[in-house]
């Protein structure tokens, strides 16, 4: 197997730590790029990879960026659950930045280097929400559904260099970012928090259960094969059905 250069955004925590461990024992080098420092050295350290202490959220600082990179997974993410009229601005502008914007910026930087060598993989961690909408989260499906788009002209555009663009779209993950959520929910919709994951999480999907980290890993893993070399332009839910409906 031939060894490639990961970078995982968000990196030092949930999706993307389960990612870049699971690179790491696929034999690959990974970079771990977060903001929060000390979780991105760990990961890093306990993977012998690099760390990249980077804010997404200044995409300016990113637009003369150059990476050499031979897959991106695009995986950083924030969440802010309100409705549409209470929803701060700023909040709305925020996870643009973060889930879209950047998302660009970093394919932009990364594509010249795999267009040289005629092979790259491009992975976006998308969501059930990239497909669907949800009440009170009108930043982040918007945001989704502009991460769909990016990576589907991507995959057209890499397509004639050996690059592919794909989004894996989970339903609600066991991660760090969907445990915040649960007193959010919990207020918008005026129920206990221990009963958000049934009533309000899992009312959609067949299977009752979240997804696992490893689980969108091991997804990720066969999109940056070479198994997946005919596989673009494309989205892979992992939703126990929630899409299906």
């Amino acid at each position: 197997m031939t060894m490639r250069t990961v970078l995982v955004t968000g990196g030092a925590s949930g999706i993307g730590e389960a990612i870049a461990r699971r690179s790491a024992r696929d034999g690959h080098r990974v970079v771990v790029a977060d903001r929060d420092r000390a979780g991105a050295d760990r990961v890093a350290a306990e993977l012998g990879g690099e760390a990249w202490h980077v804010d997404l959220a200044d995409t300016v600082a990113l637009e003369a960026l150059r990476l050499e990179c031979d897959v991106l997974v695009n995986n950083a993410g924030i969440q802010r659950v309100a409705p549409i009229q209470e929803l701060d601005p700023e909040d709305f502008r925020l996870i643009q930045r973060v889930m879209v914007e950047s998302p660009f910026l970093l394919v932009r930087a990364a594509l010249p280097h795999m267009y040289a060598q005629g092979w790259g993989r491009i992975i976006n961690v998308s969501s059930a929400h990239g497909l669907r909408a949800s009440e009170f989260k009108v930043a982040y499906v918007t945001a989704k559904h502009g991460l769909e788009g990016l990576s589907k002209v991507a995959a057209l555009e890499g397509a004639a260099h050996g690059v592919t663009s794909n989004c894996i779209n989970p339903g609600y993950v066991r991660t760090p970012l969907v445990e915040k959520q649960i007193a959010d929910q919990a207020a918008t919709h005026g129920i206990p928090e221990d009963e958000v994951i049934e009533k309000v999480m899992l009312t959609r999907s067949a299977i009752k259960r979240m997804c696992e980290p490893d689980e969108v890993a091991a997804l990720a893993a066969f999109l940056m094969s070479d198994d997946a070399g005919m596989v673009t332009g494309t989205s892979h839910t992992m939703d126990g059905g929630w899409t299906a409906q």
